[in-house]
């Protein structure tokens, strides 16, 4: 492999990377979407394997990327189109464990450097589990550099066999400006009627409606919440497999929460919310605990992964599962708007430390160049 250079000086040619996509989790699409276009602007050729869907979903094409159709499987006929899409990579970049072990065989005989990023914790349980700590183990001692986006993760890879594990500076992609909540004329009002919340309390959760989000708890803590004069709306937008079962649970108990399904407008219904609740079993960098704190909404999440280090002091944190903690950590906070103003205030002194998108796309450059520039003579 002939030494290249992300900004290809001396005539040399453009560094071409290949990003490796799973296709199932919206957070690793929605950045490799904002990774592929930062480093296009930056000269590097970039090439997105992942299935079709997530094309249509995220316009990697849109984005100035190849788009290359890999099915999620790692059965022989994706492996093989993958590895042909590498075939003159000068570096592979896998987001997720599952496509980064289709990567490592995919890459099996070559030389070409592999850069892994975990997202998010693979989870399992009895024999799954076993299997899945196999691939972890193969993957990260397959690896050239780990990037995890907590420090949990990048202590497992450490613990699995990494020789390199780093913390991911990873931005959220693709912020829309939060609607003004100062400004009475924006669509806060508008919104909140649509939703019902119109004179109530309005508390706000969003993401796939499956079983690690916590939602049976955030239910659980809604019966203490009828109690409450006016009773809080509990809107939560997103889909999944629980829909039946969340749905007769808050029919036949009368609970006071909303499923309005996967919704496109997430920033402008955390704008018109009072509260964001987090209730999940476990999460690297959420992106609704930064869409909150970016849209100054005060926020009420597990002390779970990696959302203490995110946050800060900048939220309320509960542990996970106990909903009664949930319940009465609400109830406070509605009742102290002080208490809510101090939050907002130090969200936005929080969300002011975060990475931005352009620091996302130099550090992965600064990874690049160290794996694909000639090392100086001792």
């Amino acid at each position: 492999m002939s030494p290249v250079s992300s900004n290809a000086p001396h005539g040399q040619p453009a560094l071409r990377t290949v990003q490796v996509l799973g296709g199932g989790n919206a957070g690793s699409s929605a950045h490799v979407r904002s990774l592929a276009e930062g480093l296009v602007a930056r000269g590097v050729r970039v090439t997105v394997c992942a299935p079709v869907e997530a094309d249509h979903a995220y316009d990697f094409t849109g984005a100035g990327a190849d788009h290359v159709h890999v099915p999620r499987s790692s059965d022989p006929g994706s492996v093989a189109a993958l590895r042909a899409a590498c075939a003159d990579a000068d570096l592979v970049h896998a987001h997720g464990l599952h496509a980064s072990f289709r990567a490592v065989l995919a890459l099996s005989g070559r030389r070409t450097p592999l850069v892994v990023t975990w997202h998010n914790r693979a989870r399992a349980e009895g024999a799954r589990a076993h299997l899945l700590r196999l691939l972890e183990r193969r993957v990260v001692r397959t690896a050239a550099v780990v990037l995890g986006t907590t420090s949990d993760l990048v202590d497992r890879a450490r613990r699995t066999g990494a020789r390199d594990a780093r913390l991911a500076a990873v931005g959220l992609p693709g912020r829309r400006r939060p609607v003004d909540r100062e400004d009475p004329d924006r669509l806060r009002p508008k919104t909140r009627a649509e939703l019902g919340a119109t004179g109530r309390p309005l508390l706000m959760a969003v993401g796939s409606l499956d079983r690690e989000r916590g939602y049976d708890v955030l239910l659980d803590a809604a019966r203490a919440w009828r109690d409450l004069d006016p009773v809080p709306l509990v809107v939560v937008a997103g889909e999944g497999p629980l829909r039946p079962e969340l749905q007769r649970r808050i029919e036949d108990e009368e609970l006071p929460v909303r499923l309005v399904g996967r919704r496109e407008d997430v920033p402008e219904l955390l704008a018109a919310a009072d509260l964001a609740l987090l209730t999940s079993s476990w999460e690297s960098r959420s992106v609704l605990a930064q869409e909150a704190l970016h849209a100054r909404v005060p926020l009420v999440a597990t002390r779970v992964g990696g959302v203490p280090d995110l946050v800060g002091d900048a939220a309320e944190l509960v542990p996970y599962g106990d909903a009664e903690a949930l319940a009465d950590t609400v109830v406070r906070l509605l009742a102290d708007p002080e208490r809510r103003e101090l939050l907002r205030e130090r969200g936005t002194r929080q969300a002011a430390t975060w990475p931005t998108e352009d620091e996302t796309v130099a550090q992965v450059l600064s990874v690049y160049d160290e794996l694909t520039q000639p090392q100086p003579l001792a």
